[in-house]
């Protein structure tokens, strides 16, 4: 009664936390020369998208918690690259913006990143990218519903 056991480099979610952790890894080095993380950088990208996201929003587009978020900002406030209230004009939220700084050292780490990514699908030609981005978002579907 011996089962057969699919080796770890042939299981999906193996290769994508692998994917994933190689991914952070370059990131992390391309970045660091910026004196930026990637959770630091993934904050930015998402303040260029989002200006005057709020903390909440940031952590849930970040993928990291709340008082997480707050930190990374804090250190990026201490920076000068990014802008936030004292106090919420209305209710408790603090809207944040990036500064001047902030867009010209985003800029910097989104080619480095860029670089990163493009090396990352250089094997697979565009009817391959296609057919990776649409599986990937039919998993995220099927775990996180509320994504669709």
């Amino acid at each position: 009664m011996s089962q057969e056991v699919e080796t770890l480099e042939s299981m999906i979610g193996y290769q994508l936390k692998h994917l994933q952790s190689v991914l952070r890894s370059r990131m992390d080095e391309a970045l660091r020369p910026l004196e930026l993380s990637t959770p630091q950088y993934a904050c930015l990208e998402l303040l260029r998208r989002q200006p005057g996201a709020s903390n909440s929003e940031l952590a849930r587009g970040g993928f990291v918690t709340r008082q997480t978020m707050n930190t990374l900002l804090r250190g990026l406030q201490d920076r000068g690259l990014v802008e936030r209230p004292r106090k919420a004009t209305t209710g408790r939220a603090l809207p944040t913006t990036l500064t001047a700084e902030g867009e010209m050292l985003l800029e910097g780490a989104v080619a480095r990143v860029e670089t990163i990514s493009e090396l990352m699908v250089s094997r697979l030609d565009d009817t391959q990218k296609d057919h990776l981005a649409e599986a990937l978002n039919l998993c995220i579907g099927a775990l996180d519903p509320a994504s669709d």
